[in-house]
């Protein structure tokens, strides 16, 4: 059975010379966008392959758009074949920032109908921990042809959003923290606050003392005392560009609350038009 959700610094340790599975560091800072690529090139899991936030898993920004918009599905998936995965390779992202980038990766090869992507629990952290190896090579990858399934409904853009809104139809989890939500602070937007009726959920909430993610009960009892009788489906996850948006995405999904969509311009999208409401405060 493929890993869809997550996979333990143990099990990967015993497939890291398998070529069935690809590995990917998504570490990035978004204060230095460079710092990523220089983390890996010092030192990274053998055999991992570099996901630039920006340069891979985003399209160039538009005006209209948030920080980080989904890229060309036809561009990526050439990206993702040039890389050695196919449709039928495990695939494995990790980063060190508790998962809120390597879930991007993640989020988006499940859009593309690839359900064998799994995010690394713990992540770089939990790896160097356990003693694992680390070095600087990078394993040469054999092009493969990987066929796309886009499932449209993973997704919403922000007039579908609009419209659910309006009828009550979904609840939005803003994975921001608390300060950014209320509009106490707004560190990278241009604009503080939060989209009116939505309700917080700060994503690194979803990760235990050990930087690994909480168990599927405890995720699923937080989770369904935040939803107020909304179904999993109802949810759309925001935050400020799309990116930690996913990681409440994946811990719906481990929690067992299946079919939650993704706002990938959130926050820096909504703010470009003036006309869009603003709320701020902490609900």
């Amino acid at each position: 059975m493929p890993f869809s959700t997550i996979v333990s610094a143990e099990t990967l340790k015993q497939h890291i010379d398998d070529p069935g599975w690809i590995v990917f560091d998504c570490r990035f800072s978004l204060d230095d966008t460079e710092r990523g690529r220089r983390d890996y090139q010092h030192s990274h899991i053998p055999g991992s392959h570099y996901a630039h936030l920006d340069e891979d898993l985003s399209a160039p920004r538009r005006v209209d758009s948030g920080r980080h918009p989904l890229p060309d599905v036809g561009l990526f998936c050439d990206w993702l074949a040039r890389h050695g995965i196919g449709d039928n390779e495990q695939v494995v992202a990790y980063d060190d920032a508790g998962g809120a980038f390597a879930a991007r990766l993640w989020w988006m090869l499940q859009w593309l109908g690839h359900e064998a992507a799994a995010v690394l629990d713990g992540g770089w952290q939990v790896w160097n921990d356990a003693g694992f190896p680390v070095n600087q090579d990078v394993r040469p990858s054999t092009h493969q042809v990987f066929t796309p399934q886009p499932d449209r409904s993973r997704w919403v853009d922000v007039n579908q959003l609009i419209d659910a809104m309006n009828t009550d139809a979904v609840l939005v989890i803003d994975a921001r923290g608390a300060k950014r939500y209320a509009g106490e602070v707004e560190p990278v937007d241009s604009v503080a606050g939060h989209i009116p009726g939505s309700v917080n959920l700060y994503h690194m909430m979803n990760l235990g003392e050990d930087r690994r993610f909480q168990s599927a009960a405890n995720l699923r009892t937080r989770f369904t005392t935040l939803l107020q009788g909304y179904d999993g489906s109802a949810v759309v996850h925001s935050c400020g560009s799309g990116v930690s948006a996913c990681h409440n995405l994946l811990a719906m999904e481990i929690a067992g609350l299946s079919g939650s969509k993704l706002y990938p311009g959130s926050w820096s999208e909504w703010i470009t038009d003036p006309q869009r409401p603003i709320a701020t405060g902490p609900e």
